[in-house]
């Protein structure tokens, strides 16, 4: 569990190739039914974020829209399905399947999540929490090493958004993925919704988590929506959707984490009950405005 050579790894925690604070600074995901609007221009946004898994194909109109956008707007490229905590060892073929398609787009940055989504050779359709202890550390590690190494780049790890945890748990989130980093030289995507609904969920402070990773570790950030429900004892309980507007707490947490960590490149994640692209687009200048406005008070303090 050693972090991965230089040479093979790209480490820099923000993006490189001349791409600064300037050009890359809000973005949103890439819906089909936004992408005629996209290729006419009719969006302000600075790049695009695309699930690996609809594009780990052969051909065929998605990857052929998605070459075109590439020309107009760096990627994001996300993972759903390496399950990064499983017990068992990363699917071979699908590793190699993500290596293509990173090869192809050459993103900005390739994140996964802290969870699992296999065991047995059975997938299953939700990212699945982790006992935050010495044997899952040991074993995240290993698969973070293994996929940074075939991926021959960095990877981002996001926290996840969460509805139990287990009582044997020895760490914290916080202290578990700032030691996946010190072990593996891998980024953080921090997802500032999740922080907040796994906060209100388990009675804790989303601040904590934030304090606890390594500024110069993280690379992107995700802002989301999420619905509200009460659990048996009639407490809040929120689900993490990705169908609704930012929540006004969430900005917040935002406008505090950019406060601390200084502009990293945001995502506006919508995945269901997906509204008009100028919407999105709104949500993301939103994002940019927060992050001028964050700077500009600390210049002029």
């Amino acid at each position: 569990m050693n972090a991965p050579a230089e040479a093979t790894v790209d480490t820099a925690a923000r993006p490189q190739a001349g791409i600064g604070f300037k050009t890359i600074q809000a973005g949103i995901g890439l819906k089909a039914m936004h992408v005629g609007e996209l290729l006419q221009g009719r969006a302000a946004v600075d790049f695009l974020e695309v699930h690996a898994e609809n594009y780990m194909v052969a051909g065929g109109p998605f990857l052929r829209h998605l070459e075109r956008l590439r020309e107009r707007w760096p990627l994001s490229i996300h993972g759903v399905g390496l399950s990064i905590g499983g017990e068992g060892p990363l699917d071979r073929q699908h590793l190699e399947r993500l290596a293509l398609l990173v090869r192809r787009f050459d993103p900005l940055w390739f994140s996964e999540h802290l969870a699992w989504s296999s065991h047995g050779g059975r997938w299953f359709n939700d990212l699945l929490p982790l006992p935050y202890d010495a044997a899952t550390l040991n074993r995240v590690c290993d698969h973070v090493d293994q996929a940074q190494q075939h991926l021959k780049r960095r990877l981002l790890l996001e926290n996840p958004s969460t509805y139990v945890e287990f009582a044997a748990s020895t760490m914290d989130e916080g202290s578990f993925l700032a030691e996946v980093v010190k072990r593996t030289g891998c980024g953080l995507l921090l997802d500032v919704n999740n922080a907040y609904v796994s906060a209100v969920n388990h009675r804790r402070d989303p601040w904590a988590l934030i304090t606890a990773l390594p500024p110069p570790a993280i690379a992107e950030i995700h802002l989301a929506g999420f619905a509200e429900d009460h659990d048996a004892a009639g407490d809040r309980l929120l689900i993490d959707t990705h169908g609704a507007p930012v929540d006004a707490a969430v900005w917040a947490l935002y406008r505090r984490a950019i406060e601390r960590l200084g502009p990293v490149p945001t995502l506006i994640e919508r995945d269901n009950d997906l509204p008009a692209l100028a919407l999105l687009a709104a949500e993301a200048a939103r994002a940019r405005q927060v992050q001028a406005k964050v700077m500009a008070e600390a210049c002029a303090a």
